[in-house]
């Protein structure tokens, strides 16, 4: 079943967003489609899972590790994440 996180990241700007998934590297297993903006409050990263299983793997294995080069071995905070299950799907569909 697909799943979706929307994560309240450690840090406040897209470049250092970039410089964590770069230490990330390749493009995680599982993962159909990131989006990263900015919200009143900091950043938003929203991702489509192919399953909760391919989130909670990412998270454990990659984005930790990642995290901690980047910001230091004590993170001024953790991410946020809050998991959805998808229910229903829409997609707009081009008119013509």
């Amino acid at each position: 079943m697909q799943w979706i996180t929307v994560v309240t990241p450690p840090f406040a700007t897209i470049e250092q967003f970039d410089q964590v998934m770069h230490e990330v590297g390749t493009e995680p297993e599982g993962l159909q489609e990131r989006y990263v903006g900015k919200a009143a409050d900091g950043l938003r990263v929203v991702a489509l899972w192919e399953s909760k299983q391919h989130a909670d793997r990412f998270f454990a294995d990659h984005l930790g590790p990642a995290l901690a080069k980047v910001l230091g071995p004590e993170p001024s905070g953790r991410p946020e994440i809050l998991g959805v299950e998808i229910a229903r799907t829409y997609i707009r569909q081009p008119v013509g």
